[in-house]
């Protein structure tokens, strides 16, 4: 059973994604710091770094935004994005000149010592699927594995796209009828056509910076996520309870008001408090640490109090294989995103490797992030990434 918990307070929200009793996902909006990933903006180019292949970009925020010329180029691949393009041969100047008007997207939240990062690259998300305006691609989300069912999608967003649209598919599109999915196409094509509306006027009128286009905080991110399977969502307040009828009336069955009241256990506080911990012990009595930098998050993973099995392989086997289990675990509770270093504890044998990467690779297809497990480094270091979610 999959609930959502909704905790308001006077400075933020907290909400809770539980499956079965358990948190899996867990995510804080402060009021005075709400998320800004996903708005759309008209910004107005204030510098051209081509030193940096960059540009700055006043969006009306605190901070300027950062816009680098592979988040300027249309995509070569919905894939790999253009990760495999020489930007080099690409001159940033080429795009942008200074004071000119700009429509991009945040891609990346804002933090305390630098803005957020933008793109021209547009992606307006749905329940079932996002909508990518200037593209063509058609892009099935690599969970969904079984060939027919994505046969079967593909012909279905063939049947009503506009040629000027790609679309990306979500896990959640797996399964849905013809007209679930056509609807939600002219939805975000309705969606689009109000964004560009919006544009032109404001273009013409020469007031920009303007936001164009808000994604709804945290919150409605989320619910456009898991609300197709949740079973239950509590909330605590009028105004959200409020807002989550009107945007997503198909919730009013499973939608509960406790009114002033702390709807969070003892039980999942416990659980939320645990998250934040940096060493988290393991049933066989090994633990693991976790340590987050701008670059990337470093776990280490130890025997602690396990004594062992027959043989020292077997031993660390034992700690490793649990060890992968918690980490996925915890890379999905905690949101963490960007690269993700494993340092496991010494295996000798390459089929233990093999192993573990197996385990953690079944592990994270219960995660909805998109990650990649690149593989143990010649220093049997595990090297792998995760997109994050949500900006906590």
């Amino acid at each position: 059973m999959k609930e959502v918990i909704i905790n308001n307070d006077n400075e933020k929200s907290n909400i809770a994604i539980l499956e079965n009793g358990k948190v899996v996902e867990q995510y804080q909006e402060f009021y005075d710091n709400r998320t800004v990933e996903g708005n759309i903006y008209i910004g107005k180019v204030v510098s051209v770094l081509p030193g940096m292949q960059a540009a700055f970009v006043d969006i009306g925020e605190e901070k300027n935004a950062f816009l680098h010329v592979k988040d300027v180029l249309p995509k070569a691949s919905n894939i790999t994005g253009n990760k495999n393009e020489k930007l080099s041969q690409n001159d940033i100047k080429k795009y942008v000149k200074v004071g000119m008007p700009i429509i991009v997207q945040i891609k990346k939240d804002k933090i305390e010592t630098k803005g957020a990062r933008v793109s021209t690259n547009l992606n307006i998300p749905g329940k079932y699927m996002a909508l990518i305006p200037n593209s063509d691609f058609i892009t099935v989300s690599s969970k969904i594995e079984d060939k027919s069912e994505i046969d079967r999608l593909k012909s279905i967003i063939n049947s009503y796209k506009n040629s000027n649209y790609g679309y990306v598919l979500r896990t959640a599109a797996s399964g849905k009828s013809e007209k679930c999915l056509s609807d939600e196409i002219n939805l975000l094509t309705e969606i689009y056509k109000d964004i560009s509306n919006k544009s032109e006027k404001i273009m013409k009128e020469g007031k920009y910076p303007a936001k164009i286009y808000e994604i709804g905080g945290i919150l409605n991110k989320i619910l456009l996520g898991v609300i197709d399977d949740t079973e239950k969502i509590v909330v605590n307040n009028k105004e959200i309870y409020d807002f989550i009828l009107n945007d997503y009336p198909e919730a009013e069955k499973i939608l509960e008001l406790k009114k002033d009241d702390d709807v969070f256990s003892e039980d999942v506080k416990n659980q939320i408090e645990k998250l934040q911990n940096r060493k988290i012990w393991l049933n066989c009595g090994g633990f693991i640490t976790i340590d987050r930098t701008e670059a990337l998050t470093a776990i280490d993973v130890n025997t602690g109090k396990f004594t062992g099995c027959d043989t020292l392989e077997k031993t660390v086997l034992k700690v490793n294989e649990e060890a992968s289990i918690e980490i996925a675990k915890q890379l999905r509770a905690r949101d963490i995103g960007g690269i993700v270093i494993i340092d496991y504890i010494d295996m000798e044998e390459k089929e233990s490797e093999d192993r573990i990467t197996e385990v953690l690779q079944r592990e994270l297809k219960k995660d909805r992030a998109k990650t990649q497990v690149v593989g143990f480094t010649p220093l049997h270091l595990l090297e792998m990434t995760r997109k994050h979610l949500y900006s906590n």
